[in-house]
C-alpha cells in the first residue's frame, strides 16, 4: 500500500514538473516560429518596398546617372524629367493622367455602388435563382480578367463602340469579386430586423436601401470603390485592345507605348521611370485619404 502511495506522489510530482516545465520546453519552438513569421513579413515588404523606392531614385537621374550611380541614390534631374514628360508630345502624358483618372473615377464610384446593390439584393431578397445566380458571380471570380478581354472585344466590335471610351470603361462597371466582397459586407453591417423596422413603418426596398442600407454599408462602399479604382488604373490589357486613338489610352498604355521608344532613342528612359513614378502618385493619394473610412469599417461590428 505504502509502495503505491508513493509511485503515485511520484507520478504527481512528475506531472507537476511537466507542467512547469512545459512553458520552458515551448519557449524555443514559439522563438522559432515568431523569427520565421517575422522574417517572411520582413521579405514581402522588402518585395513590395523596395520597387518603389527605386522608382522614387531612379526619377530624379537623367540617362546617364541611371546606369552611372548606386541604385538608391538621388540625382539632380527630378525637375528637368517631370518638365520632358509633362511638355513631351504637346502634353500628351497629361492627357493620359486625365484618362486614368476618368475611367478609374467612374468606374469605381458608379461600378462600387452597382456592386453595392447587387450585393444587398443577394443578401437581403429572396427570389428564384439566387443561388444560381451567386453561382456565377462566384465562376465570374475565377476567371482571369484577360481571359474575357477578346470576347469583349468582339461584343464592342459588334456594336460599334471600339476605339470609343465606352469600349473601356461599360466592361468595368461590374466586377464579380466586387458584388462578392458587397454581400459580405451586407451580411455583416445591416441587420435583418432594423430593413424589418423599416418594412413596417412603409419603406420600399429602394427608399430602404438608400436610406437605411447605403449608408451602413458606407465602409463597405469605401472599400470596394478603392478596389475598383486600383484595378482599374493598373488595367492594360483591355485599354490596349480597345483603343487605337492614342488620345483615348489611360497611363498604363501610354507608359507602355514610350517603353517602345527607349530601345531607339534611349533619352526616352527618364521619362518613362518618372511618368511611372508620376503615376503612382494618385494611388497613393486616395489610400490617404481614404483610409479613416476602414478604420471606421473595422469598429463598426463592436458597435451596438
Amino acid at each position: 500500500m505504502t509502495a503505491t502511495l508513493d509511485t503515485r506522489a511520484a507520478v504527481s510530482v512528475d506531472a507537476d514538473r511537466g507542467l512547469l516545465d512545459g512553458p520552458r520546453r515551448r519557449r524555443p519552438r514559439a522563438v522559432g516560429s515568431r523569427i520565421t513569421v517575422n522574417g517572411l513579413l520582413v521579405l514581402g515588404s522588402l518585395y513590395m518596398v523596395l520597387p518603389i523606392l527605386w522608382l522614387v531614385f531612379a526619377s530624379t537621374k537623367d540617362a546617364a546617372g541611371l546606369y552611372g550611380t548606386s541604385a538608391f541614390s538621388f540625382g539632380g534631374a527630378l525637375w528637368e524629367n517631370v518638365v520632358a514628360v509633362v511638355t513631351e508630345g504637346d502634353g500628351i502624358f497629361v492627357r493620359w493622367m486625365a484618362n486614368s483618372v476618368f475611367y478609374a473615377g467612374v468606374g469605381a464610384v458608379v461600378g462600387g455602388l452597382i456592386s453595392v446593390m447587387a450585393g444587398y439584393a443577394f443578401d437581403k431578397f429572396q427570389f428564384r435563382g439566387k443561388n444560381t445566380l451567386f453561382g456565377a458571380v462566384l465562376i465570374g471570380v475565377l476567371i482571369p480578367n484577360t481571359a474575357t478581354v477578346l470576347p469583349l472585344y468582339l461584343l464592342a466590335s459588334s456594336v460599334g463602340l471600339t476605339n470609343t471610351m465606352w469600349a473601356v470603361l461599360i466592361p468595368v462597371l461590374c466586377n464579380p469579386f466586387s458584388v462578392y466582397l458587397a454581400r459580405v459586407f451586407s451580411s455583416g453591417y445591416i441587420p435583418d430586423e432594423t430593413l424589418e423596422a423599416a418594412r413596417v413603418d412603409g419603406a420600399r426596398p429602394l427608399r430602404s436601401f438608400f436610406s437605411i442600407g447605403l449608408p451602413m454599408l458606407g465602409p463597405g462602399f469605401v472599400t470596394i470603390a478603392l478596389f475598383q479604382f486600383v484595378g482599374i488604373w493598373n488595367n492594360f490589357m483591355l485599354p490596349l485592345v480597345m483603343l487605337q486613338n492614342r488620345e483615348l489610352f489611360p497611363v498604363s498604355v501610354g507608359m507602355s507605348l514610350w517603353q517602345g521608344y527607349t530601345l531607339p532613342m534611349p533619352e526616352f528612359t527618364p521619362m518613362v521611370i518618372t511618368g511611372s513614378f508620376l503615376s503612382v502618385v494618385p494611388l497613393v493619394v486616395a489610400f490617404i485619404l481614404l483610409q479613416r473610412f476602414w478604420r471606421a469599417g473595422l469598429s463598426a461590428g463592436s458597435i451596438k
